[in-house]
């Protein structure tokens, strides 16, 4: 039976140019700044988001929270968006590491309003928590894979500096960002004081993250990766994916987002299912599926193709480099037949 993984973009192998390049790495001890092959993805990374300098991480999540340890102090409270990763699915780091409190904000497909950010800034008072930091998210996760509009970005992190707090990016996806709206990813990340993104999502490298901003908050979060236990030796073994990853792998994305939007319409009059193909801005498209997610979810995997739920209610289909055309129809028909079994029940 065929098989096709739409669970995630992080579900990928590396490809064979990785595989040679990790194999022949030049490597050193990272911890010293000695890994050859390590300072040159960092610098590669840092100048593609058009930042000072970088750091690379073992993970998004642990990229993620060094940023707000450093950041910020404990007792201080950041703003989300009330879907964002850093909230939902990191752990209660936020609160374990950091010792932060947030507060999260709606917003409209995981963009926020820069009104409604202003107003959330704590004005100084004892009886209140300082906001030191915003966290934002483009591409966001759990809206879809949605964008954020470059007029708003530049809205929101205006008014975020104007109220005396940093921005911090969760750029876990930028370059799917990036290619969706034509634009450099140092355009997407323009405004944030750091940004992290991920190599081993749609870009197909097994493993890592970076952590970029100012060169000498860097420095800062060097500190923050070896409490967190991320300070690696070696590295480059791993780094060299990443490199091949951030040179040959961004512009492919573009077909991923084709796939996904291919999915879509060929989901969108499916009875029992609601599907919004205007919303497919990447590589993601969500099933509105009513309360029975998860067997919906069980039921495609008996037909070989693999999804993940979001919610009771949502299920996400995330296209990336190992899907191809034929797999994105086959996982299309296969859909259709649990949509009228469900409803058939």
């Amino acid at each position: 039976m065929r098989i096709v993984d739409l669970r995630s973009d992080t579900v990928t192998s590396p490809t064979a140019d990785m595989r040679r390049a990790m194999a022949v790495a030049e490597v050193g001890d990272d911890v010293y700044g000695e890994d050859p092959t390590v300072n040159a993805l960092e610098e590669l990374a840092a100048s593609m988001v058009g930042k000072e300098a970088a750091v690379f991480l073992p993970s998004g999540t642990m990229a993620n929270q060094a940023a707000v340890l450093t950041h910020t102090a404990r007792g201080d409270e950041i703003i989300v968006e009330h879907d964002a990763h850093i909230y939902w699915y990191e752990a209660g780091g936020l609160a374990l590491l950091a010792g932060v409190q947030v507060w999260p904000l709606a917003g409209r497909r995981g963009v926020l309003d820069p009104q409604a950010v202003t107003a959330a800034v704590r004005p100084a008072n004892i009886h209140f928590p300082r906001t030191s930091l915003v966290c934002l998210e483009n591409t966001h996760n759990r809206a879809g894979g949605a964008v954020w509009p470059l007029d708003r970005w530049d809205a929101v992190t205006a008014a975020v500096h104007a109220a005396g707090c940093a921005v911090h990016l969760d750029g876990a996806r930028i370059f799917n960002a990036a290619v969706a709206l034509g634009v450099p990813a140092a355009r997407t990340a323009a405004g944030c004081d750091s940004v992290m993104f991920c190599l081993s999502k749609g870009l197909g490298a097994p493993v890592g993250s970076i952590l970029a901003g100012p060169r000498e908050w860097v420095q800062r979060a060097r500190r923050a990766r070896k409490v967190l236990g991320g300070a690696m030796r070696q590295a480059g073994v791993i780094a060299a994916a990443g490199l091949i990853a951030l040179r040959d792998m961004v512009d492919r994305l573009a077909e991923d987002h084709e796939h996904a939007r291919r999915l879509a319409a060929a989901l969108a009059d499916l009875p029992g299912i609601a599907v919004r193909p205007e919303e497919v801005d990447t590589n993601m498209v969500m099933l509105e599926t009513g309360p029975a997610a998860a067997g919906f979810c069980s039921a495609l995997a008996a037909r070989g193709v693999k999804a993940g739920f979001m919610d009771a209610h949502r299920v996400r289909l995330v296209t990336h480099k190992d899907v191809s055309r034929e797999d994105v129809d086959y996982a299309a028909a296969a859909i259709a037949a649990v949509a009228r079994e469900s409803r058939s029940a």
